[in-house]
């Protein structure tokens, strides 16, 4: 059997997976709070423990591995977007709990075994508050309930920050009725226009923290295997999560290996409205950049390191993707290539893997080919978009042209001739929209006179 090798964040080393028990492989990874659609530093996550799903389905069988990844569907943040809208939260979070799912599975994410909602375990945070409580790690005051990290020896061990350091980094909100500006909260109450659910300190909603915490111990038990997430949960998410699962079960140890992926830039800058560099995964979609070719780019970057998303890497990526499918057409897979299956055991050297893949196709070896492909999540047989540009017509292919030699032009800052290429197509028939990121959108509309192309 292979030997799976991950990085621990909690021991800041690379160590081999050692399952509690072999027969049921069990990972949490922290999903999104569903008030608005998921950006492309959301669908890294989801492709980095997407890929890890799979590497353990490989392993040790698709039987014995259970994935769970939960959807926050009460937070503040909901509150505020059903106060600006005036929709139900309700409706916004079953909404958006539908575009996350069709937005990933797009990029060919396999659907986790369990995808527990936050508001189907009210129950059991209120009871992990009440044991905490009497356990002498939370206290009740003015409604709330706070966990009080001086209870907890190991606070602050798996982000490894000094106390000055997790107060600035966790914004502490200075409250009265908190013993220590660290303590954090488990129960709050609620207005009467705030959702809310009964409880032994009145009407209220759970914190962000303790939902977690409830719901693996629900689904796992007080030990598991792996806990993930982006690098952004590391403090205070999951500092907080281990402190009150291991006070709450002090006979488990909770997660035995914590993953963290880093974060996301788009052509060497932060992601950001603010830049006119933010797009969702939808916002790609609909520029017609395929699932398949997003997901590439993803994968081309090792998790643990910053990636930059670039409108080059994407071209690149599907100009391969485009050669991989036509050598793999009418081939069935043969057995997954062991260096390949090495790669990815190793750390989740994703980088490694697809470098073999172009050994193979280099090679010739479609069969091979095809399944490390289809392991890493690519050359799905429903993928069409890679098939001959010819094949969608003429006048479909010049418009691509036209809109390359647009991007050309303003590349290299000649807008006059961008704006005559835009006129061009606009009379035409064709509108062209500008995306963040440096890229351009055509919409064909009924009144396409592809005489005017050119």
């Amino acid at each position: 059997m292979m030997q799976i090798k991950l990085h621990n964040s909690k021991t800041r080393r690379k160590e081999p997976l050692m399952p509690l028990d072999p027969k049921n492989i069990r990972m949490y990874v922290c999903g999104p709070t569903v008030y608005d659609r998921a950006h492309l530093g959301n669908a890294r996550a989801v492709v980095v423990f997407d890929s890890l799903f799979r590497l353990l389905r490989e392993v040790y069988g698709a039987e014995h591995v259970t994935y769970a990844r939960n959807f926050t569907d009460i937070d503040d943040k909901i509150n505020a977007k059903s106060a600006e809208t005036g929709r139900d939260i309700g409706q916004i979070t079953e909404e958006t709990i539908g575009w996350y799912l069709a937005d990933m599975g797009a990029l060919a994410a396999l659907e986790p075994t369990a995808m527990p909602r936050a508001t189907d375990y009210i129950a059991q945070m209120i009871s992990m508050s009440e044991d905490l409580i009497a356990k002498g790690h939370a206290y009740a005051a003015e409604g709330h309930v706070l966990f009080d990290v001086n209870s907890c020896p190991d606070y602050g061990a798996l982000s490894g920050r000094s106390v000055d350091d997790m107060i600035a980094g966790a914004r502490v909100e200075v409250a009265p009725y908190k013993r220590d500006p660290m303590d954090f909260v488990l129960w709050k109450p609620s207005d009467a226009q705030t959702p809310g659910w009964p409880s032994p300190w009145g009407r209220g909603r759970p914190g962000w923290h303790i939902e977690c915490s409830a719901m693996s111990y629900e689904l796992f038990g007080h030990s598991f295997d792996i806990h993930g997430g982006g690098n952004d949960l590391l403090f205070p998410h999951h500092e907080n999560e281990i402190a009150q699962s291991c006070c709450a079960h002090p006979e488990g140890s909770f997660a035995q290996i914590w993953m963290h992926n880093e974060m996301l830039q788009v052509e060497g800058k932060k992601m950001s409205k603010s830049l006119d560099n933010f797009f969702t995964v939808r916002d790609l979609l609909d520029r017609d950049i395929p699932g398949e070719v997003i997901r590439f780019v993803l994968l081309s970057t090792h998790y643990g390191k910053p990636m930059d998303w670039t409108e080059k890497k994407a071209q690149e990526a599907a100009s391969t993707l485009h050669k991989w499918h036509e050598l793999v057409q009418g081939v069935e897979p043969a057995v997954l290539d062991d260096t390949v299956l090495a790669h990815v055991a190793n750390d989740l050297n994703t980088p490694g893997a697809l470098a073999r893949l172009h050994e193979l196709a280099k090679a010739g070896d479609a069969a091979a080919l095809l399944a490390a492909g289809q392991f890493l999540g690519l050359l799905g047989a429903d993928e069409t978009w890679w098939r001959p540009k010819e094949a969608r017509g003429d006048a479909a292919l010049r418009v691509e042209a036209l809109i390359e030699a647009r991007r050309q032009a303003k590349a290299a800052r000649n807008f006059a001739a961008a704006d005559a290429i835009r006129a061009q197509l606009s009379a035409a028939g064709v509108e062209v929209v500008d995306k963040p990121g440096g890229l351009s959108e055509a919409v064909i509309t009924d009144a396409l006179n592809p005489d005017l192309l050119g």
